[in-house]
């Protein structure tokens, strides 16, 4: 079977140069509606009760840090859709589940909220290993799941829209950051053992020998969920880093580990200027538990900063201080990610004149809608959105300095090219292709998802 026109242009633009210089929002949107079309909106269905959204996040247990506030966030949503008249003529209702950090009774509540609560759709999961532990759930009973969170790739599901990162979406810019502009050559690879951490260090791993780092000058750790106790990890951090080359830490430490690790770079006096850090799991809202003094110029890579600053991020940040009657609750990454996901969502709904998953979920690609950082995220035949990539520093007010972003927004890579086992593989669940792992180069669909 021979591929289409976008698969192979959408392979060379994402190994080229557009996942390293970002392509401009309008060109994007340009590209979603002429491979896609617009779509006629159906008309609306005759009103049946509410619209149910299951709301699958963590609300105890050591995600809980991270995942509250995207519970939160889902409310505001859904509150402003309702108040705008709903979906389809119809009010939306949150059915709100803990699965409490819990891998297995992600999966239990998952099916509880499809088979018993009969949702929509889902929003939710916060770690990869929760997101796999869902998955065969909603591909079993044919649901949809809005993901929010960086993650590893390595994964392509027709029932999964990843309005979070991808890793040339986050982790490459920010290696490629610290190679050009701190001169980094020694790396440490810090993370939390899971599935998230390890395969997303095995791709940077890969890219960093292709870029000519040896193998001595790579130091890869991990560590349990909650782990508290830094101290000795520190200080090999901190003799690794004292060898004459420049070195870094790349953090994917995920959860309430955070804040004993960083309290312990400042107890062992390890300053960004010495060792920086760049974290992928760290946002405000993990930094709002934090002293950030001794946190000052480490780094993070996301596709949103609540410091962003234009207009439609004021109006976010505003009606999110209205909504949780708060004015220093911070907004982060994955919270933009939700507002992303959420109004492509209703977008879909509309488009399709039903809930039907199926047809929600073909009415998804070529979606576009505004993003907080400026312009428009597309969503892409891979069920990945395109985002803007930037690097922020930390201050000591809890929020980030932008110091680099993309000129435009970035197609994700669903799979590594850096790896020999994934390197021709694409996911298109357009018809008649309808494959999440399609083998360039075999002409073959290899399956849904890793």
């Amino acid at each position: 079977m021979a591929t289409d026109r976008f698969s192979l242009t959408r392979r060379g633009l994402t190994r080229g140069g557009l996942t390293r210089r970002g392509l401009g929002a309008s060109s994007l949107a340009a590209l979603a509606t002429g491979l896609f079309g617009r779509g006629s909106q159906a008309a609306p269905a005759p009103d049946a009760g509410p619209i149910k959204l299951g709301i699958l996040h963590s609300l105890s247990g050591t995600m809980a840090i991270s995942e509250t506030t995207l519970k939160d966030v889902m409310l505001m949503l859904i509150d402003g859709q309702n108040k705008k008249g709903g979906v389809l003529g119809r009010k939306l209702e949150a059915v709100v589940v803990d699965p409490a950090s819990n891998w297995p009774l992600f999966a239990e509540k998952a099916r509880q909220l499809i088979s018993q609560d009969k949702v929509a759709a889902c929003f939710g999961c916060w770690t990869s290993v929760s997101r796999k532990s869902v998955l065969p759930v909603f591909e079993e009973l044919n649901n949809i799941l809005f993901y929010p969170v960086q993650y590893e790739g390595q994964e392509c599901s027709r029932n999964v829209f990843y309005t979070g990162a991808a890793p040339n979406q986050q982790a490459i810019p920010a290696v490629d950051y610290l190679m050009g502009e701190e001169s980094v050559q020694r790396w440490v690879l810090a993370g939390t053992d899971y599935v998230y951490p390890r395969t997303t260090n095995q791709i940077l791993e890969a890219y960093l020998k292709l870029k000519g780092v040896a193998p001595a000058d790579i130091m890869i750790n991990y560590t349990p969920f909650g782990h508290s106790d830094w101290q000795n990890i520190v200080s090999q951090i901190k003799s690794f880093g004292s060898g004459g080359k420049k070195t870094a830490v790349v953090s994917t430490i995920n959860g309430d580990a955070n804040v004993p690790f960083y309290k312990e770079l400042g107890n062992q006096g390890i300053k960004a200027t010495d060792i920086p850090v760049v974290a992928f799991s760290v946002g405000e809202e993990e930094l709002a538990g934090m002293d950030t003094k001794p946190l000052v110029g480490h780094l993070a890579a996301w596709n949103y900063f609540m410091s962003v600053d234009t207009p439609e991020n004021k109006s976010f940040i505003d009606d999110w201080h209205g909504f949780i009657k708060n004015p220093k609750r911070t907004t982060n990454d994955p919270m933009e990610a939700h507002y992303v996901g959420f109004n492509m969502w209703v977008k879909g709904v509309e488009k399709a004149g039903t809930t039907d998953p199926d047809r929600v979920i073909d009415a998804m690609i070529g979606i576009s809608v505004p993003n907080l950082s400026g312009g428009d995220s597309a969503m892409m035949p891979n069920h990945h959105i395109t985002k803007p990539v930037l690097i922020g520093e930390i201050q000591d007010n809890g929020q980030f300095n932008i110091v680099s972003q993309t000129p435009g927004l970035v197609v994700a890579q669903e799979w590594s090219p850096y790896l020999a086992e994934t390197k021709d593989l694409i996911g298109d669940w357009r018809a008649p292709l309808s494959c999440g792992a399609y083998n360039v180069k075999t002409g073959k669909c290899g399956g849904g998802r890793a």
